[in-house]
């Protein structure tokens, strides 16, 4: 009997190990963004100190990366808030269905 229940559930719980896993992805991807819009602004910060670029072409280029480095913080608060939400859906599920 386990056997038949194991059959019948393997395709909703593949599914949802395959929504964890793009989950999972993209948390990795949104992380590296920001590793990556920090290594920019630390580029930025020294050719201001080097003299290769002007204050306006440091105040241009601080600003946009600052943006988007909000905009990808934000984007990581809303996904790790979801995240919670998520394993409690999934874990309800599983129950139902076992």
């Amino acid at each position: 009997m386990l056997l038949v229940d194991d059959l019948l559930v393997f395709p909703v719980r593949s599914v949802l190990w395959i929504f964890r896993q793009i989950h999972n992805a993209a948390q990795e991807e949104l992380a590296t963004e920001s590793e990556t819009i920090s290594a920019e602004l630390r580029d930025l910060y020294m050719r201001l100190e080097t003299g290769r670029i002007s204050e306006q072409e440091f105040e241009g280029g601080e600003k946009v990366l600052l943006e988007r480095l909000d905009r990808v913080q934000t984007r990581t608060r809303s996904v790790d808030a979801g995240e919670g939400e998520e394993e409690e859906r999934d874990q309800r599920v599983e129950r139902k269905i076992a």
